[in-house]
């Protein structure tokens, strides 16, 4: 038998930067222009892969669901939609490697619905079959000294409406937000 020396270690490669637009696919491109050049939609859906250097794609979808909508508007549905991403990140199996979450957001007549959908806890916590077991905003989340806990009391106090599915294993949490910001603390004196 040969004795083979050792291999030297590989060396570094350098990093590549791919712009994020070339990622999606020709079809979707739309979903990300910021614009509303395109017939107006009733339900977009895009699945987006469980990492934050995605987030910026995430953001510009996000901002192009609501183009047709005024500053404030796409300002606060950008910020709350970006909070349910950053939870799936953060909270579930969809910010792990080869992990995925999916946005979908629909269109109604008197504001837009989003909804997260990730792969579940990263705990592995689940529920028996017909129970629930529900998200609950952090009752000091708006306090600015804390640490976490930000992101559903913003969204409870910002949203119009909002909930989960209370299944662990595959969550859904969605908001609904207002045109007219009804419900929203957005701009309310103190």
């Amino acid at each position: 038998m040969l004795a083979t020396a050792p291999r030297p270690p590989m060396p570094p490669l350098p990093e590549v930067t791919v712009p994020l637009g070339e990622l999606v696919p020709p079809r979707c491109r739309h979903y990300f222009t910021g614009t509303t050049d395109r017939a107006p939609y009733r339900v977009r859906r895009y699945d987006f892969a469980g990492s934050v250097q995605y987030l910026p794609l995430v953001r510009a979808f996000l901002d192009t669901c609501a183009a047709t909508r005024e500053e404030d508007y796409r300002y606060l549905f950008t910020l709350l939609g970006s909070e349910l991403a950053s939870n799936a990140l953060r909270h579930s199996k969809s910010g792990q490697p080869f992990g995925v979450y999916t946005l979908t957001c629909q269109r109604t007549r008197t504001g837009l619905r989003l909804t997260c959908r990730d792969q579940g806890a990263r705990d592995g916590k689940t529920v028996d079959f017909g129970q629930r077991s529900h998200l609950r905003p952090n009752p000091n989340g708006l306090d600015l000294s804390a640490e976490s806990g930000r992101g559903l009391a913003m969204i409870d106090a910002l949203a119009t409406d909002w909930g989960d599915n209370g299944i662990p294993d595959h969550r859904q949490v969605w908001f609904f937000l207002a045109y007219d910001l009804a419900g929203s603390r957005w701009n309310t004196q103190p």
